[in-house]
């Protein structure tokens, strides 16, 4: 498969099969992060959407200073962001926050993802993390992304990435050793 850059400068050219080539290389990933963010299938197949539409309609100003990759990720997030603040999802969400007082002690949380029967508690857990911390989370575990990464795709410094991962991480071992997330209303 060709190099991205490579893509890109075909796709400033005019070559409407690169863009179909450099959208089906990230399709399923950035489907896959918005459908941890958002919980919803329809949703994250409308939201990947308009990602992929607002990539094309920005492709001219990417820069070449990062990789396409991180480019495409902050995308996505703002994306998510501006969804969260819009009307639609006011109107139509359900979802709660996890209690935020409490610390976990835990040293080695990332092995809770690996867990085949909390799969679905996992899930129901990240989703009620505060959006800064489920976005840090999802793109650590689920995208492997390094911290620095995500630094730059959440337009925040590497301290504050590691400390939403640490916070987030704990608030999720605190919500399986209480059994909390699937299918129970945590409040805040």
């Amino acid at each position: 498969m060709p190099e991205d850059q490579e893509l890109i400068e075909e796709i400033l050219q005019g070559s409407q099969a690169a863009m179909e080539v450099l959208t089906r290389k990230y399709y399923k990933p950035i489907y896959a992060f918005v459908y941890r963010k958002v919980g919803n299938k329809e949703m994250a197949y409308d939201l990947t959407q308009e990602i992929f539409i607002k990539m094309m309609q920005r492709i001219k100003s990417y820069s070449n200073k990062g990789s396409f990759k991180s480019w495409l990720y902050t995308i996505a997030v703002n994306h998510c962001q501006d969804y969260w603040r819009s009307a639609d999802y006011k109107q139509t969400s359900k979802q709660t926050e996890l209690q935020e007082t409490i610390k976990s002690e835990h040293s080695n949380i990332p092995y809770i993802f690996e867990r085949k029967e909390t799969r679905e508690q996992v899930k129901a857990a990240i989703n009620s993390l505060p959006d800064i911390q489920r976005e840090a989370v999802i793109l650590k575990y689920y995208h492997d992304m390094k911290i620095q990464e995500i630094a730059d795709i959440t337009n925040a410094n590497v301290s504050t990435v590691k400390s939403r991962l640490k916070q987030g991480l704990g608030k999720i071992a605190t919500a399986l050793e209480r059994g909390e997330g699937y299918g129970k209303q945590q409040t805040k």
